[in-house]
């Protein structure tokens, strides 16, 4: 039985994280630290990825279970079909990083107020763009930026962190062909991280904690 009342590890200059067994019932691992590349980087490949308000400390998560996207398992719908059939977007890869990640910040989330992917954010993650850690995609309907997401590559697993549309369907075309270029690569999964039915409506399900961990632990398969 988990333990309700469990303390959170609150983290200082040193690069290390609590065992992932001592997050509490909603995931929540550790709080305090920073956002350098060092310890982002060490953070995904833990299976830890942060999660805070503009006004708090940042708050460091590894839920149970965990949802993951297989890329072979993205689910068409059939008016999604006859919309990728149409031609009517261009897509790309690494073309506007920046502009994708405020676009995911300024896109309105139900439930929501405000939002997580704040300046901070913005920044650390750019700095993992450049260097060739973070990865965005793009939708381009003729020259205006439409959908698109981003995320972190460790090589067999995608950590995907958000996505957006100003037009409908942008985001799905973006993350198809996304999967479909993961799933030509072998890579073995997308890193979704939490429930959403919107994920779960695109093929995203909810697997155990340590399987997500034993897959993020093994052997690269290759990079996009």
């Amino acid at each position: 039985m988990k333990n309700k009342n469990r303390p959170i590890t609150f983290l200082d200059d040193r690069l290390i994280f609590p065992p992932v067994e001592m997050a509490n019932p909603e995931g929540l691992l550790a709080a305090g630290g920073d956002l350098t590349p060092e310890r982002l980087i060490l953070a995904y490949r833990n299976g830890i990825f942060p999660w805070f308000n503009e006004d708090s400390l940042i708050l460091w998560w590894c839920p149970d279970p965990r949802m993951v996207l297989f890329p072979s398992k993205v689910r068409i719908s059939k008016s999604m079909r006859n919309y990728l059939n149409r031609g009517q977007f261009r897509i790309s890869r690494d073309q506007a990083f920046e502009r994708v990640m405020q676009a995911c910040a300024d896109a309105p989330r139900q439930g929501q107020r405000g939002t997580w992917i704040t300046h901070k954010m913005i920044e650390a993650y750019t700095n993992l763009f450049e260097k060739g850690i973070a990865h965005s995609y793009e939708v381009w309907q003729e020259d205006e930026l439409v959908g698109g997401l981003y995320g972190l590559d460790f090589g067999h697993v995608f950590c995907g962190e958000s996505m957006f549309s100003k037009v409908d369907n942008a985001s799905k075309y973006a993350l198809i062909h996304m999967c479909k270029e993961l799933e030509e690569k072998n890579y073995r999964l997308i890193d979704c991280q939490l429930h959403t039915p919107h994920l779960e409506s695109l093929g995203a399900e909810l697997i155990p904690r340590q399987e997500y961990l034993d897959i993020l632990k093994r052997k690269d398969k290759g990079r996009v």
